[in-house]
């Protein structure tokens, strides 16, 4: 079947170490910042830190939302050299992820 819908949404949720620094993590935001003005097909970028009042993010803090055009564009971002860089930054200050993609409605 195929989706209707020309938007889709890359989220990715990151749980920082609790020994991780304030610079640590201020790389790893900016890393990811970087990867739109490297890899193509990313059509929106945007990020933001928890401020819910809730208290159900689980320890998630950072949430980053990347927007395709296709799957084709999303895989090849998921791929890309410069993303799997990227990636490969994560393991020292990263306790967690969870990635949800979906096509918008």
């Amino acid at each position: 079947m195929t989706n209707p819908s020309t938007t889709l949404r890359h989220v990715v949720l990151f749980a920082f170490k609790d020994e991780a620094s304030a610079e640590q993590v201020q790389s790893i935001v900016d890393g990811f910042k970087a990867l739109p003005s490297t890899v193509p097909g990313i059509t929106a970028y945007e990020w933001g830190t928890n401020v819910s009042p809730e208290g159900l993010n689980d320890g998630f803090t950072h949430c980053f939302t990347l927007t395709f055009a296709s799957a084709e564009d999303r895989d090849t971002y998921l791929s890309h050299p410069e993303h799997q860089r990227f990636v490969g930054t994560l393991g020292a200050v990263l306790a967690r992820s969870l990635v949800l993609d979906y096509w918008a409605q």
